[in-house]
């Protein structure tokens, strides 16, 4: 890229990253011949000047950059751990069949990769945003490009309607369609239309509610569990149990939305307890700075999570 280029870039639609910089710091920055010029206060001045070095850098390299990129390194350099970003914006997942390569955006995010490629079994419990399902999917499609898996199976609880869905109108496709919605949305941007419905029909991807896993083993397999923290005791254990020879299994959840009647403890916050320290499970706690759906998403699950703790304490007091 040009430095032209780079610099319209750099300040973004309406000067947006660069008003981001400046409010995280104090500081002012203007463009200046051919460079950026910073005024504020001497340590504000030199974080700021290490976001906008690591940004360029970014952008010379050929990635786009957005608005959850730039406060997610403003707060990695104020904890001055702005060394990080290289390692974690270069980590590349996988590739869309479009050619777009999927990255690691937060240090969570790249914690959370590579215990799916180093473990059996990695849970991962998080906030809505944190990339728990796309990334697991992603990695579920890489392996099966990679042939060290044979298929790929995603499966959620469908509690809205108790996985009794015989009341529901049409066929079972039909019946659990709007609880897999998500999944499938993820596999078409991942593999394409065409191509994941191929390899639906052939039985390579399947896509099926959780009470479809009873008294199954899966051999050979990439196995997703997605929203477990609507799964009881009894059906975690049972999902966990199905794992067969060659299986590489992710379970994804938010313990915030939890959908369960108020006497049934979830079973992900059950597994998240017993496995812990099991050789060949990683058990992997994503924050809200971990949140890249939206940089509102992020705002809105901080602002939730002080409402709770303040409901909390009222509580206790």
């Amino acid at each position: 890229m040009k430095n032209l280029d780079v610099y319209q870039a750099l300040f973004g639609m309406n000067d947006q990253f660069i008003r981001i910089i400046e409010q995280e710091f104090s500081v002012s920055i203007v463009l200046r011949d051919n460079g950026f010029h910073i005024q504020g206060e001497e340590p504000m001045r030199q974080m700021a000047h290490q976001v906008i070095e690591k940004l360029t850098h970014q952008l010379y390299g050929g990635q786009s950059i957005d608005i959850g990129m730039v406060r997610y390194l403003c707060s990695l350099v104020r904890e001055g751990q702005g060394e990080q970003a290289e390692e974690i914006f270069s980590d590349v997942v996988a590739c869309t069949y479009r050619g777009r390569r999927i990255r690691s955006k937060t240090a969570g995010q790249m914690a959370y990769v590579d215990a799916m490629r180093n473990n059996d079994l990695t849970v991962a419990i998080g906030p809505a945003g944190t990339g728990k399902t796309y990334l697991a999917i992603a990695m579920a499609v890489l392996a099966l490009r990679n042939k060290d898996v044979e298929r790929i199976i995603l499966t959620r609880p469908a509690v809205e309607a108790g996985e009794k869905l015989g009341f529901l109108p049409g066929d079972m496709a039909q019946k659990v369609d709007p609880y897999l919605r998500p999944l499938y949305d993820a596999l078409f941007e991942m593999m394409g239309q065409d191509a994941y419905l191929a390899l639906l029909e052939k039985g390579t991807v399947e896509v099926a509610p959780l009470a479809f896993m009873r008294g199954r083993t899966l051999n050979d397999a990439f196995i997703i569990l997605d929203e477990a923290q609507n799964t009881t005791s009894e059906q975690m254990k049972m999902f966990l149990t199905r794992m067969g020879k060659n299986a590489r299994t992710v379970v994804t959840g938010d313990l915030t939305q939890v959908d369960l009647p108020p006497h049934k403890r979830s079973g992900l916050q059950i597994a998240s307890e017993v496995l812990q320290g099991v050789e060949g499970v990683s058990i992997i706690q994503l924050r809200d700075v971990d949140v890249v759906r939206n940089d509102l998403v992020q705002r809105i699950v901080h602002a939730y999570d002080r409402y709770e703790a303040d409901n909390k304490g009222r509580q206790t007091s």
